[in-house]
């Protein structure tokens, strides 16, 4: 324990055995930081030397800095919108409270409710004169040193691994942290009312399920007890809502937490969200326009604008986005053209452009390995990757015009996929005779195939209708709309390491 703590924890003994509740039960806001300005501005004009009636408020807040100035002090106190300045005098509080309590036993970080009115200081910042003052939480540790200015904090926690570990101090000294997660808020609520407002239906399906799919990933496996089986954390929600387009729902979606077993990088962490949305009686192309609208949308509400900075580049959300078959793709930035090719050839290929490959990998991921090397990170601007392999894409209906594809897309965007859709597969005897495939593919020693779903294939023998299906990445699209280089920075609290 620090010398600082065990100041602290004396502070509070101090306080309880003087009559003073270190912590309160409650405290009446009236007003939040953020509107202070604007309930100053709004009273009228009074004439010169008349004095400006007293707007009384009721604050509280995180003391974040403290100027004491013999018999009044300053200090700057922060909400979860802003912060205020506070002026505090000797002998507006009961008698030696200021002397004996606030100047020795209230600390930086300690939570305070304020009652008071608004003035102007000589300086011209807008402030609070207290008139009551109450501690409503005490702090026994002390937050990292933080300056604030005007504009920006500095100092706080600057190691990036204690920002993600102790995110509670990360949200409280770094308010640009905080509008991060209210931007993130935005894209997801933006998303949903998009659904919403077309009627299709938000529904849960399992996290927890006997067999894993819907994905090409690893799962997290763990036991039930009482049932004495074996069952996994879902990879995907995508073949339980297709079920539900079994039953008879013409649209739904879901905004669910996904698991997967892999490793940590900049663009992963093991769990993630994504939404998923069906369709009926639609497919990959309808589903192209509806999310670059959806997307254009979600701009338009956090940022004002299709325009958003990310990093160097300025990125455009506004429709319509460059559309190229993902081989044509390939042929453009490589000079081979790979369709048709075994397995062997592309291996030959792949040599060729210095992309490692492995016997385990069949034709489908060798085109994947290589589209990631050569193509997708040169893809800034939004553009959709349609028709893919047969073999990358188990859940998707062929291609009705292109042998050996799929109707699939990617939409990529600042050099990674946001999104991945199909005109789904609905023929349970084609169904059957992928997922076969992928255990051979398996048996190969490909870890991230699917298993062989039997109830999801005699779901479809009862009649799936033409369906789309789309997966957004939730972490990776709030990267870029908040400009963010890690999805560690938009996950409130990622998977880290034991301390």
């Amino acid at each position: 324990m620090t010398d600082q703590e065990i100041l602290r924890r004396a502070s509070r003994e101090y306080l309880q055995e003087n009559g003073f509740n270190p912590y309160q039960h409650s405290f009446e806001v009236s007003h939040l930081a953020q509107d202070l300005a604007a309930l100053w501005a709004a009273q009228p004009d009074v004439a010169e030397g008349e004095e400006r009636p007293k707007i009384q408020v009721a604050v509280a807040g995180r003391m974040m800095t403290r100027r004491i100035m013999g018999k009044a002090s300053f200090f700057d106190l922060r909400d979860h919108t802003n912060r205020i300045q506070i002026y505090l005098r000797r002998d507006d509080l009961p008698e030696e409270y200021y002397n004996e309590v606030f100047k020795k036993h209230i600390d930086l970080g300690d939570i305070v409710g304020v009652m008071g009115y608004l003035f102007m200081t000589q300086t011209g910042e807008l402030s609070i004169h207290a008139t009551s003052f109450e501690l409503l939480t005490k702090a026994l540790r002390p937050l990292p040193v933080v300056k604030e200015t005007e504009d920006q904090s500095f100092g706080g926690l600057a190691d990036k691994e204690l920002r993600y570990r102790m995110r509670y101090v990360d949200l409280m000294t770094n308010p640009e942290v905080q509008e991060v997660f209210k931007k993130r808020a935005k894209l997801v609520s933006t998303i949903r009312h998009f659904l919403d407002d077309r009627g299709y239906l938000e529904v849960e399906t399992p996290v927890l399920q006997p067999l894993y799919g819907g994905a090409a990933a690893r799962p997290f496996t763990t036991h039930h007890n009482a049932l004495d089986m074996e069952l996994y954390l879902r990879i995907s929600d995508e073949l339980y809502l297709k079920r539900l387009m079994v039953g008879g729902y013409d649209g739904v979606y879901e905004i669910s937490k996904d698991f997967r077993n892999e490793g940590l990088s900049r663009f992963h962490n093991p769990e993630f969200t994504m939404m998923e949305l069906y369709v009926a009686y639609k497919d990959y192309d309808w589903m192209m326009d509806l999310v670059e609208e959806m997307i254009e949308k979600v701009a338009l509400k956090i940022h004002g604008t299709t325009e958003v900075q990310v990093g160097k580049n300025v990125i455009s959300f506004k429709r319509p986005w460059k559309r190229i078959p993902l081989l044509e793709a390939i042929q453009e930035e490589t000079g081979f053209d790979l369709s048709g090719k075994t397995k062997e050839e592309l291996a030959i290929i792949a040599k060729e452009l210095h992309v490692e490959v492995d016997k385990t990998m069949g034709v489908g991921k060798i085109i994947d390995e290589i589209f990631g090397v050569h193509v997708e990170p040169k893809l800034i601007q939004p553009t959709f990757l349609t028709d893919y392999p047969v073999e990358l894409s188990p859940l998707a209906k062929k291609h009705r015009s292109k042998e050996g594809l799929v109707e699939r897309f990617e939409a990529m965007c600042n050099g990674k996929e946001i999104a991945n859709a199909f005109s789904e597969l609905n023929d349970p005897i084609d169904q059957r005779e992928r997922f076969e495939a992928q255990v051979a593919l398996k048996a190969d020693g490909d870890d991230e195939t699917m298993p062989i779903d039997e109830d999801y294939i005699r779901a479809l023998e009862f009649g799936m209708p033409p369906t789309a299906g789309v997966g957004i990445g939730i972490d990776r699209l709030a990267m870029i709309m908040t400009n963010q280089e890690s999805i560690r920075d938009v996950i409130l609290f990622p998977l880290l390491r034991n301390e």
